[in-house]
């Protein structure tokens, strides 16, 4: 074996190592900081407002009323975005993600390397997956939060600041983009990456609201492991 070929791989399995202890310190912060509870601010907060959290079991959404007295999410979002126009929906799904990922892969089996490897390193942008309702059930993917009208006040803020706004401060619509008949993409602040994930930004607007919530996380399972799910 020739000097070259074994520095490369030397070199090749210093690599490897170096990239399976970043992993297991990666999966190892995760599974911590996620079972470390930031408690609800307010534990005998009013419960004004019906918001639920909600899991597809990988992506977690902030789901709220599309109209109360503090805000209609239908000005900032309006029914003629999405698909079938049905203005009888009356619950929002908010989601956050990687823009390239939610645009370019509708289903696990079109996700693509690349996708993938630009999602996790800072190397794209974002968008805001927001989904029109009829309701939802509580049940094992979806728990109820109640929350005070000053808690969805901060809610409210928490969501209006993670879209990307035009000169005129409009909201960026996505055109041609949807899952669905009741869905529509927007533009969006930030970018997606492996230390900040859909599930670390429904995480922090858990914060935001004064919700409990995990110290960190990238996952949904950190999430609903404070909820008890």
């Amino acid at each position: 074996m020739s000097f070259t070929l074994q520095k490369a791989l030397k070199v090749a399995a210093y690599a490897a190592v170096g990239l399976s202890g970043t992993v297991a310190a990666y999966l190892s912060a995760a599974f911590v900081l996620s079972h470390i509870a930031v408690p609800k601010a307010e534990p005998n907060a009013a419960p004004d407002v019906p918001v639920f959290l909600h899991t597809n079991g990988v992506h977690t959404d902030i789901v709220v009323p599309v109209k109360t007295d503090q805000m209609d999410w239908s000005q900032l979002l309006p029914y003629r975005n999405i698909p079938s126009g049905d203005t009888t929906l009356r619950y929002l799904a908010f989601g956050w993600g990687d823009k390239g990922f939610y645009l370019d892969t509708p289903t696990w089996a079109d996700l693509k390397f690349s996708t993938a490897f630009v999602a996790a390193f800072w190397l794209g942008s974002s968008a805001v997956h927001a989904t029109y309702l009829p309701g939802l059930t509580p049940g094992p993917d979806t728990v109820p939060l109640h929350l005070s009208r000053a808690e969805y006040a901060r809610l409210i803020r928490y969501i209006q600041t993670s879209f990307a706004y035009d000169a005129a401060g409009r909201v960026q619509h996505i055109k041609g983009h949807s899952y669905g008949p009741d869905d529509a993409f927007y533009e969006a602040r930030r970018v997606y990456s492996f230390a900040y994930t859909c599930n670390t930004w429904t995480n922090n607007a858990l914060k935001a609201s004064g919700q409990r919530a995990c110290l960190w996380t990238p996952s949904d399972k950190g999430i609903f492991y404070q909820y008890g799910r």
